[in-house]
């Protein structure tokens, strides 16, 4: 993989998030965890010159892959080519708690610099935790997100992350 500055970044970040989907993943070689995700933000905030590029996650409190996030100061976004939505899609299903999800599903992972991504990867955005907090029931102003999306009131936590380094496939 070589290294790219966000100013080269050229993806669209709702097709690449949304329809695409993406791994979340923090950890180290002693233990990581991985989850694909399908909400989330690139852009930017706070800092001078028009602020840091950064991401913003969503995690759901029961998700194995939190206690990662919680417990490390850094994670990465893993975008993938086509070809790899079933892995995706399973990754997504299974949790780490259970089985060695990653290796079943073929993937390898690399550490380097703290980070835990992809070697099968297209884009990795790693980056440094600046702010966590739970999304709150009380933030809504249209209440029907709710009824959709949280009938159980298991709120996602949020995390925005300061992009550190950019690696996209050679």
């Amino acid at each position: 993989m070589k290294r790219i500055s966000f100013e080269q970044l050229n993806i669209n970040p709702i097709t690449a998030i949304r329809n695409d989907w993406m791994l979340i993943t923090a950890g180290n070689a002693d233990s990581f965890n991985t989850m694909t995700a399908s909400w989330g933000h690139i852009g930017s905030l706070w800092g001078s010159n028009g602020g840091n590029p950064t991401t913003t996650i969503f995690i759901r409190p029961q998700r194995y892959t939190k206690e990662f996030v919680d417990r490390e100061d850094v994670y990465t976004l893993c975008f993938f080519p086509d070809g790899f939505k079933k892995q995706l899609a399973y990754l997504g299903t299974v949790s780490g708690r259970d089985e060695d999800k990653v290796a079943k599903m073929g993937l390898t992972p690399v550490f380097e610099d703290g980070y835990t991504y992809f070697k099968e990867a297209s884009l990795v955005l790693c980056c440094r935790k600046l702010y966590h907090a739970p999304i709150a029931e009380e933030g809504f102003v249209d209440p029907s997100i709710v009824e959709e999306n949280y009938p159980d009131r298991d709120f996602h936590e949020m995390y925005v992350g300061k992009i550190e380094k950019i690696l996209i496939a050679d």
